[in-house]
């Protein structure tokens, strides 16, 4: 028996052949595998042949909702896209928010796959389960927006969902994003790099089904409540994000010493004041913007309101664009920031991999690396507003070599380079890192390190409990963890599991990024939801299932111990400034600690006794 709560169902939809067909779900990924990026990761190791190129047609993208997905649960419109990262080679699960998710429910699907390469751009358009295939070579070059507005505008329907690619992956950026809701990104990875190969343009869905339904609407309204409770209970959520949406980071993290500065060679600046989320408030024209039934409505959309960038106005800048644009760069000019933001946005840029991709750049620059003739004129001293953003439109657009070779990633673009341009590139298994700092937080550099999709601030964001000094009960953390070392990280495990946990459920990790919403509140939804009986404990442990499953994909690709290490800058490099400062990651000893935590060998593959343990089949 199928819970109400799915469909039950994957959409298939092989391009080359213009061919649509259905699949039912196998029953026991419900309970096992629960639902977004559990169905993907099973999917993607029984499916995708091993070692082939990304950005050939063999490679797959889905996209993938979970079982709270479309319910009244708090944000429950998260869409997963999964797919094999054409930047690592890795699996790659990326993230994102808006309202394609319900729609897919809506459709009738919980998960659509799409295979092949079209013959020519394409974009699909599914209504109600029926799937079209429409040219889209109209629709070449156009931002997401115009993208959204054109075929919404042409099949009639202004709330049909699009998810679609900007010009960076029409011409195949390695970092290009899925982006929803015009400027909504699922951004890690090379999704949008994997649809551009497939020649397809955007996929636009509309479901006319009502919302999705519960096996006990009852209990699973009081748990509704109970979760909506803790979320306003939870200080920064009620009186930071609520308020100020994710620039609120800022100010805290800066404060702790976790905001990279200068390509990671700095890790504090004096930038609050002019990057800081009153800064924010007060140079920008921000309006607020929530994704499908979300509490907290963390999104700005803003518009730039003066000087040589006005007028400009997107989604964003977010926390990560302050940085990557901001703080990395040392330029603390708020309105080039969001120039930046903006022009990635149009697009179609991971706004991550960009920033950082310039930071490496503008090292190089200051280290004699590269010089103007390189650079094909560009100046990049550090804070060069206007250098910035027209990098960041190159790079965008695969203008001149220098940027299309900067479009290739920062670790393929050093080794074309030489001259010891790899020692500066910021990156675990070839993705770029994030505004998240390791010396000041030892948590933090776990997650960097062994993310499966490569370096990654969320997998899971370790410096809520070791920086900013969270306890929770459910993850064994009592007391006060020290950051700065690198013993006691059993935790790191559970609050993975927990992260991993909203991925599986199709909600917003926000909502337990500071560690609200409770995972026992999670597995109560999750069993009212399905009318199986899920403890926390149970839900963590399918997360574990996930996490484990995902390594054996990457270990049957080749990656080992040896591509867990962070760039040799933690190591041997003291930090030079915060609260952090004289501090270096002991790597080695971490990944010890953490393989034997995860009942993993010395090279950090599961052992079998692991394998069995969580019923895996590989």
């Amino acid at each position: 028996m199928i819970p109400k709560c799915y469909n039950g169902k994957m959409l298939h939809i092989d391009l080359a052949m213009e061919k649509v067909w259905e699949e039912e779900m196998p029953e026991k990924w419900f309970s096992q595998y629960i639902g977004g990026e559990g169905f993907g990761a099973r999917y993607l190791y029984d499916n995708l042949k091993e070692h082939i190129d990304p950005l050939t047609e063999e490679n797959k993208i889905l996209f993938i909702t979970g079982p709270l997905t479309d319910t009244t649960a708090p944000t429950s419109g998260r869409t997963v896209v999964m797919f094999k990262s054409p930047i690592t080679g890795t699996i790659c699960a990326s993230n994102v928010g808006g309202y394609f998710g319900p729609h897919i429910k809506r459709c009738g699907f919980d998960m659509i796959v799409i295979h092949g390469k079209a013959k020519s751009l394409k974009y699909l358009y599914i209504y109600d389960g029926n799937v079209e295939f429409y040219d889209a070579d109209n629709l070449r070059g156009l931002t997401p927006e115009e993208t959204q507005e054109a075929i919404r505008e042409r099949h009639n329907n202004p709330k049909a969902e699009i998810a679609c690619i900007g010009e960076a992956g029409e011409k195949m950026v390695r970092f290009s994003a899925v982006m929803v809701d015009g400027h909504r990104a699922a951004g890690r990875g090379g999704g949008g790099t994997v649809m551009g190969s497939k020649n397809l343009k955007a996929i636009a869905i509309f479901g006319s089904k009502r919302r999705s339904e519960v096996e006990n609407p009852e209990k699973f309204t009081e748990s509704v409540k109970k979760a909506l409770k803790e979320l306003n209970d939870e200080y920064f959520v009620r009186e930071e994000m609520m308020k100020y949406g994710t620039p609120s980071f800022f100010d805290a993290m800066n404060d702790l010493g976790l905001v990279p500065a200068y390509n990671w060679q700095h890790d504090v600046t004096d930038f609050n004041d002019r990057l800081g989320y009153k800064a924010y408030h007060e140079k920008l024209e921000v309006k607020q913007y929530r994704c499908f039934n979300c509490p907290i409505g963390c999104g700005r959309h803003t518009r730039i309101p003066a000087g040589k960038y006005e007028g400009m106005e997107s989604g964003g800048p977010e926390y990560e664009s302050l940085a990557a644009f901001g703080q990395k760069l040392g330029n603390p000019d708020i309105y080039s920031v969001a120039a930046a933001n903006h022009t990635a946005n149009k697009l179609g840029l991971d706004i991550i991999s960009t920033g950082q991709v310039i930071a490496t750049a503008m090292e190089w620059y200051e280290k004699g690396i590269i010089d103007r003739e390189i650079t094909e004129g560009l100046e990049l001293d550090w804070g060069n507003k206007d250098a910035i953003v027209e990098l960041v439109k190159r790079i965008g657009k695969r203008e001149g070599e220098f940027a299309t070779l900067l479009g290739e990633g920062s670790l393929r673009a050093a080794r074309k380079i030489g001259k010891e341009a790899e020692k500066y590139v910021m990156h675990v298994k070839g993705l770029e890192m994030a505004a998240d700092n390791v010396r000041a937080s030892k948590g933090e550099a776990v997650s960097h390190m062994l993310s499966p999709r490569g370096a990654d601030h969320l997998r899971p964001y370790a410096s809520t409990i070791d920086a900013f000094g969270y306890l929770e009960e459910e993850l064994g953390v009592m007391e006060r963890v020290d950051p700065l070392k690198e013993e006691n990280k059993a935790w790191v495990k559970s609050l993975e599991e927990l992260s991993m946990a909203t991925n599986l459920l199709g909600v917003c990790l926000f909502t337990s990024i500071t560690l609200a919403v409770k995972g026992k509140t999670w597995a109560k939804l999750l069993s009212y939801a399905t009318g199986y009986e899920f403890s926390y404990k149970d839900l963590f442990k399918a997360s574990e299932r996930v996490i484990n499953l995902e390594r054996m994909f990457n270990i049957r690709e080749g990656f080992s111990r040896k591509d867990d290490y962070l760039p040799e800058r933690f190591s041997k490099e003291p930090a030079k400034d915060g609260p952090g400062k004289g501090e270096v990651v002991d790597q080695d000893k971490l990944l010890d600690i953490m393989y034997e935590i995860k009942g993993w060998d010395k090279n950090g593959i599961p052992t079998k006794e692991k394998l069995a343990e969580l019923e895996l089949n590989v």
